[in-house]
């Protein structure tokens, strides 16, 4: 027959300083499956290294190890994790349970990894923990459970995936002698059932219920005896060994179940979670809010501008050019405004010329400024009188002495009264008011807008400043798209009619284009020092998880002799570290949206995105995933028997 189990020369070595310590000298060992065997031997004769060995947990330094008739040494890690997952079934001296689960989700772990669902692990694990009396302790975690049934709770484990290898390791040693009987009758009726069994052990009286004894002394086999007649038929000679080749990507259902054993993990240490998750909320947190500051910000400065027009080319004299009284510069005059009316493109050209006055009229006076300005400035600014009537271009061109007013200037002078047909002095000159303009509000720099006398542009050059130059002429285009080429024109005009180029241009557009620009560039600022803190937080999982990993060693250890494979440690850590980070980062946009809030009720501009939203929510996520793969890529390459060592 086909041995089960086949040893040859097989050797372990371990690196001793100036000369490594040789543990198995050349152990040479056949067991066909069926068999019940025990290993004795001393403490320090080897028998736990060949365990490890024949378990798969350890690799030989020298000699070959066959294992239905496949040469152990050719698997990789993935094999080799489908072989103890596939074939063999641990029982140790120590139990190894998980302490966060209960006696069920031990007993299930092994089925895990071998890809069965949640009911299916479940019912299994119930049957067979029923099946050896433990059918009322389900959900009794290993801290409520005796030694003797913590030891049952592993043999349910061992038994899972089929457990066509048992390997017990000082099964009863942690064990009175009553409930070390009753194990030793369970495996003496599993090995009854066809399984092979293989104790390991120092006491004689254990060693005595197995068929055959394999005694160990320093590393050598000292005597191998049969005590019965061996079980082993041809019909149970295996198959040869062919692990399937498994895809290196995980499946949908083992992610979903390292989602489910990270809440529990992050659950028994939430302490540890919360102050974990407190970094990346603050960071996600800052970025929501600090990015919602400057779009509100921009929005704010950008509807403002809007306010005063975006297809509008102000056009003021160089201050470099000559100047004449009140510091007016000699350079535009209203003719230049009708000039500016033929530029294509150009829909409106309105000439102002503005200065401080004093008003009275009622029996009160004020100092405002007085604007005189054409007939289209009222579509120019999109600013209408409200009660009675702008002047129009017969006023202007009849030189007319009227005037609409602003609304600060109707509250002053007038009060409660009807200004209309009422007339107003203007530094002694007499105008009557035929209209009073809607209210406006103030300018972005404070100035009040509504304190402010309008009065045709003939009549005030001529009756008020005295003089015929403007301090501006203002454009308003059609195509705001061919703004820029229309102020080329403008100034190759004006330049044309002056001899020289002694203008200014303003455009509101560009003006627009530049603050927006300034405020992206601010906000990206007070993003990236937010962003900071949240890279914080990304280092602090990073060290959590660290930790969590020195921790949990004998976990992984656990994981590992039940079939985990290196990647399923890598997804459940990576996963932990994502869970984490990507529940911060939920927390994180909430609490950002809620201070956003309340600073928008103590008057901020505050403008919420829903893609920045999202987009902090899975930087969390990605830091999560970034700074947990150190963390998780060393637990998954830890050794099985170093992290079963490590309690």
């Amino acid at each position: 027959m086909t041995p089960l189990i086949e040893l040859a020369g097989i050797r372990k070595r371990y690196p001793g300083g100036e000369q490594d310590v040789e543990v198995l000298h050349g152990i040479d060992l056949r067991i066909d499956a069926g068999e019940f065997v025990a290993i004795m031997g001393s403490s320090g004769s080897g028998k736990s290294t060949l365990m490890h060995i024949l378990g798969c947990l350890d690799r030989a330094s020298d000699g070959q190890y066959r294992f239905a008739g496949r040469d152990v040494s050719e698997l990789d890690h993935q094999e080799l994790a489908w072989l103890r997952r596939e074939m063999f079934g641990f029982v140790f001296q120590s139990y190894h349970l998980i302490g966060t689960a209960s006696a069920w989700e031990n007993v299930a772990l092994p089925a895990i990894y071998a890809g069965l669902s949640r009911e299916e692990r479940r019912e299994r694990a119930r049957h067979l923990l029923t099946d050896l009396g433990l059918g009322e302790r389900l959900d009794h975690r290993p801290n409520q459970l005796s030694g003797g049934q913590q030891q049952r709770v592993s043999i349910a484990r061992a038994l899972m995936n089929g457990g066509r290898v048992i390997l017990a390791d000082e099964p009863t040693g942690a064990l009175d002698s009553a409930s070390g009987e009753a194990v030793m009758a369970q495996l003496q009726s599993l090995a009854d059932q066809g399984h092979t069994v293989i104790v390991i052990t120092h006491d004689a009286e254990v060693a005595a219920h197995a068929d055959r004894v394999v005694e160990l002394h320093d590393g050598d086999i000292l005597s191998d005896t049969r005590r019965r007649p061996s079980r082993a038929t041809p019909e149970a000679a295996p198959e040869t060994l062919s692990p399937p080749r498994e895809s290196a990507l995980p499946e949908f259902g083992e992610v979903a179940e390292a989602v489910v054993m990270a809440l529990r993990s992050l659950r028994a240490n939430w302490l540890r979670t919360l102050l974990t998750l407190l970094g990346i909320v603050i960071g996600v947190g800052a970025v929501v809010v600090m990015l919602a500051i400057g779009q509100g910000a921009k929005e704010d400065v950008v509807a403002r501008i809007g306010d005063m027009g975006t297809d509008l080319l102000v056009i003021r004299p160089d201050r470099g050019q000559r100047r004449v009284s009140d510091g007016v510069i000699a350079t535009l005059v209203p003719a230049d405004a009708e000039a500016l009316r033929e530029v294509p493109n150009v829909r409106l050209a309105v000439p102002e010329i503005s200065g401080s006055v004093t008003a009275r009229s009622q029996g009160r006076d004020i100092t405002t400024s007085v604007k005189a300005v054409s007939s289209d400035y009222p579509a120019l600014r999109d600013w209408q009188a409200v009660n009675g009537i702008f002047f129009s271009q017969q006023d202007q061109d009849r030189y007319a002495p009227v005037a609409v007013i602003g609304q600060t200037v109707r509250e002053n002078l007038f009060g409660d009264a009807d200004p209309l047909g009422q007339f107003v002095l203007l530094d002694s000159i007499p105008f009557q008011v035929i209209g009073v303009m809607g209210e406006q509000g103030a300018t972005n720099w404070g100035d009040d807008q509504d304190d402010v006398v309008f009065v045709p542009l003939s009549t005030g050059t001529l009756r008020l400043f005295g003089q015929n130059y403007l301090r501006s002429i203002t454009l308003a285009v059609n195509d705001v798209e061919n703004i820029d080429a229309t102020e080329q024109a403008a100034v190759e005009l004006l330049t044309q009619r002056h001899g020289t180029e002694d203008v200014r241009v303003f455009n509101m557009a560009s003006l627009l284009d530049m603050v927006s620009d300034t405020q992206n560039t601010l906000t990206m600022l007070l993003g990236s020092i937010a962003a900071i803190s949240l890279l914080v937080g990304g280092i602090g999982v990073m060290n959590i998880m660290l930790v969590s990993v020195t921790e949990r060693i004998h976990e992984i250890g656990i994981r590992m002799a039940t079939g985990a494979r290196q990647r399923n440690i890598l997804q459940q850590f990576l996963t932990e570290a994502v869970v984490v980070s990507a529940l911060g980062g939920l927390i994180g946009v909430a609490l950002g949206v809620a201070v956003g809030l309340l600073l928008r009720l103590i008057g901020l501009p505050i403008l919420f995105s829903a893609p920045v939203a999202v987009a902090a929510f899975l930087c969390a996520a990605v830091i999560g995933l970034v700074f947990g793969f150190a963390p998780a890529l060393k637990a998954a390459r830890l050794n099985p028997v170093e992290a079963l060592s490590n309690e």
